[in-house]
């Protein structure tokens, strides 16, 4: 085998490991869809999910204001069917001060929560929202 047979293969090797072990452990990603590749199952627990992931999304999650939330409804997401939460609130920005509100989708993938999705509108469409205390009460 000749020295640039050897260093190409050699960097495919990492690339190859990669796509066997995957990066979200036993998690799908959104285009892979459910393990089994059935109807996605409810995120019974889809409050503490958002917060989780809100948590681990915002900056600072403490003072948050005006939060509400939509209840989890199946919306296309790359072809496939998952649920999404929308949320809607206003951060505190790094200065301390409050600008406009945001609008957020949570998904959920296999009932878990998955992401924040920040171009939320489209999936967001013909939500019904209702306040989310838990999202104002977040600490660090």
């Amino acid at each position: 085998m000749g020295r640039l047979a050897k260093r190409a293969a050699i960097l495919v090797l990492p690339l190859a490991l990669a796509a066997c072990f995957g990066g979200d452990g036993d998690r799908p990603s959104l285009m892979e869809g459910t393990q089994a590749g059935g109807p996605q199952p409810f995120p019974d627990n889809f409050r503490s999910d958002a917060l989780a992931l809100m948590r681990a999304y915002l900056n600072n999650p403490v003072g948050v204001r005006d939060a509400s939330m939509a209840d989890p409804v199946l919306r296309e997401i790359g072809g496939r069917q998952f649920y999404v939460s929308c949320l809607h609130f206003t951060p505190r920005e790094t200065d301390g001060s409050y600008k406009s509100m945001r609008e957020r989708a949570a998904v959920f993938v296999n009932g878990r929560g998955d992401r924040i999705v920040d171009r939320a509108s489209e999936l967001c469409t013909g939500a019904v929202y209702a306040p989310f205390p838990e999202l104002e009460k977040m600490t660090r």
